[in-house]
C-alpha cells in the first residue's frame, strides 16, 4: 500500500516524539562507556576504528557497549525547522507550542564561554583530519540553529528570537580561524580548534551571516557572507562540482555535502538580493552566484540520482543510498525551486523513493540500503531529524 507524505510525515514525527527526540547517532560510538575505561580511547586509530565500525554494523552493539541514547543538538535544530515549516503550513496552536517549546530546548543547549551562541555534537569525534572532544562549538551545528532561530523570528517576531541569533556572528567572527583570508576571499574553519578548509561547512558560516545580515540590516554581515561564498564558488571544478575540502585528502564529492553547498548557496543569494539590497553588494557578483548555482545543480541532478529518485551517496556508485542523502536532496531541491526549474519533481521523486525503501512500518526511516543488506538501526539526527525536516518542507510547498 502506498504511503502518502502527510501520513509518513505524522508517523515520523509520532515515533520521534515518544523518543524524546534522543537516541543514537552513526559516529556516537566514542561515547561508549566501555571504550572510555581502555587505554585505547587515547589512539587516534583506535577511535577510528571502533566509530567505523558501529557506524558501519548492520547490528546495533550500542547498548552492549553502554552507548547511551542522548539529544543531539544539530538534531533539535533540524526537528525545530521541521515544526516551524509545519505551524507555517497549518497556523495552529499545537503545532506553535511545539516549535516555540524546540526553540527553548535549542537555546538552551548553547554553549557557554564563547564569544556568542554556538553549538557542538555530544559525542568525541574522530575524523580523519582533527579530533573534537565532546561539546566542541562547530559551525554546523551552530549555522543550522541559527536557520531555525531566524526563521522563528520570521515567523513570530523578532524581538525573542532575532537577538540571540545575533550572537552567532559574534562567534564565527570572534571564534573560528579565518583562512585564506584576502579583502575578497574567506574561508572559516569548522571549529576554533582547527585549521581545515571545508567548503560546506565555511558557506554555511556565510550563509548565517548573510541571512541574520539581511534581519539586522548590518551590510558588514553581508560583506563578510560575500567573501565566504566567493572563497567556495572560485573552487568549484570544470566539471561542476565541489571536492569536500581543500586538502588533497578532502578531494571527494558527495550528494549531501553538494546539496548543502547547493541550500547555501541559495539561501545567501535570496538574503542579499532581497530589497532594499544591502550596500555593497554588486550584480555582478550576484550573477555570478546564480550561475556557479546553476552549473552545480546540473552536475549533482545528472551524477546523483537515478530516474526514479535513488539517491546515490557518491557519483559513480549505487550503494549506499543513505536516508541522509535523500532527505537534504529534497530539501535542496525545495530551496532551489525559485531559482531552477523542475527541480520539486524531483524532490518529490525522491521522497517518495525514501518511503517505499527506507520507512519502517512503525514510522521510522533506516539509515542506508546497502548491496546485501539494509542497515535498519535509527539514527536520530542523521535519518530521522533530516527526514523531518525534509518532509515538512515538502508539504509545506505543495500544500
Amino acid at each position: 500500500m502506498a504511503i502518502d507524505l502527510t501520513r509518513a510525515y505524522q508517523d515520523l514525527w509520532k515515533w520521534c516524539r515518544s523518543q524524546g527526540f534522543a537516541g543514537y547517532d552513526p559516529y556516537d560510538a566514542l561515547n561508549s562507556r566501555l571504550f572510555q575505561s581502555t587505554p585505547f580511547k587515547h589512539s587516534r586509530t583506535a577511535r577510528l576504528v571502533w566509530t567505523q565500525f558501529h557506524k558501519r554494523s548492520p547490528v546495533n552493539f550500542r547498548s552492549l557497549v553502554r552507548i547511551p541514547r542522548e539529544r543531539n543538538s544539530k538534531g533539535i535544530a533540524l526537528f525545530t525547522l521541521a515544526a516551524l515549516a509545519c505551524y507555517r503550513r497549518t497556523k495552529t496552536k499545537e503545532a506553535e507550542i511545539e516549535a516555540r517549546e524546540l526553540l527553548d530546548d535549542l537555546m538552551w543547549m548553547r554553549l557557554k564561554g564563547l564569544s556568542g551562541a554556538a553549538w557542538g555534537y555530544n559525542f568525541d569525534w574522530q575524523s580523519r583530519v582533527f579530533f573534537a572532544p565532546r561539546g566542541t562549538p562547530t559551525i554546523v551545528p551552530t549555522v543550522f540553529a541559527a536557520r531555525a532561530l531566524c526563521e522563528a523570528a520570521e515567523v513570530f517576531g523578532p524581538d525573542q528570537y532575532l537577538p540571540f541569533a545575533r550572537t552567532i556572528c559574534d562567534f564565527i567572527l570572534n571564534d573560528l580561524k579565518r583562512l585564506e583570508e584576502s579583502s575578497d576571499e574567506v574561508c572559516f574553519s569548522y571549529s576554533p580548534l582547527d585549521s581545515t578548509r571545508v567548503f560546506n561547512a565555511s558557506l554555511l558560516a556565510g550563509e548565517a551571516l548573510a541571512t541574520i545580515g539581511k534581519l539586522t540590516g548590518e551590510a558588514s554581515l553581508v560583506d563578510w557572507a560575500m567573501r565566504a561564498a566567493r572563497y567556495v564558488i572560485r573552487r568549484q571544478r570544470a566539471d561542476g562540482s565541489w571536492a569536500y575540502g581543500a586538502d588533497e585528502s578532502q578531494s571527494w564529492a558527495d550528494n549531501f555535502h553538494t546539496a548543502f553547498i547547493l541550500t547555501s548557496l541559495s539561501r545567501i543569494i535570496d538574503a542579499v538580493s532581497s530589497e532594499p539590497r544591502p550596500v555593497g553588494v554588486a550584480t555582478g557578483l550576484l550573477d555570478e552566484l546564480d550561475n556557479t548555482l546553476r552549473r552545480g545543480y546540473e552536475l549533482w541532478q545528472e551524477r546523483f540520482f537515478l530516474d526514479n529518485g535513488w539517491p546515490k551517496y557518491y557519483p559513480d556508485r549505487l550503494y549506499p543510498a543513505d536516508a541522509h542523502s535523500a532527505a537534504s536532496a529534497i530539501i535542496a531541491l525545495v530551496e532551489l525551486r525559485g531559482h531552477i526549474p523542475g527541480t520539486m519533481i524531483l524532490a518529490e521523486k525522491v521522497a517518495q523513493w525514501a518511503i517505499e525503501n527506507l520507512r519502517d512500518r512503525r514510522g521510522f526511516f533506516y539509515h542506508q540500503r546497502r548491496r546485501f543488506h539494509t542497515g535498519r538501526i535509527p539514527y536520530m539526527r542523521w535519518s530521522e531529524a533530516w527526514m523531518a525536516y525534509a518532509l515538512a518542507r515538502l508539504m509545506e510547498s505543495t500544500h
